[in-house]
């Protein structure tokens, strides 16, 4: 799938979510923080069953699918923040060809 913009690293977007949000996400807690994630991924849900085989979904909810995507994903380098997890580091676990064996089921 070709890319018509720019890439960011994991660090990268991690850093720009911590710049951008930290301050209200860490007085939230993780709690508070966590509904947010989980909301988002309902609607991720609901996203994905309006693109789902056999469907045809209209412009709109194509876009959405991908803005639901990045949503979770941003909330997800939220919850990472606030819980310290650096992501890039925790992501070794997939590009360590060491640790990575096979595939789950």
């Amino acid at each position: 799938m070709p890319h018509d913009h720019p890439s960011i690293t994991v660090t990268a977007f991690q850093d720009l979510i911590r710049q951008r949000y930290y301050a209200t996400d860490s007085a939230r807690g993780i709690p508070g923080t966590f509904m947010w994630f989980i909301e988002e991924v309902g609607e991720l849900s609901t996203a994905l069953m309006e693109n789902a085989p056999g469907k045809t979904p209209t412009e709109t909810q194509r876009a959405n699918l991908s803005e639901e995507f990045a949503d979770v994903l941003a909330w997800l380098m939220t919850l990472a923040n606030i819980a310290g997890v650096d992501l890039a580091a925790a992501l070794s676990k997939y590009t360590d060809p060491d640790r990575v064996k096979g595939v789950k089921d």
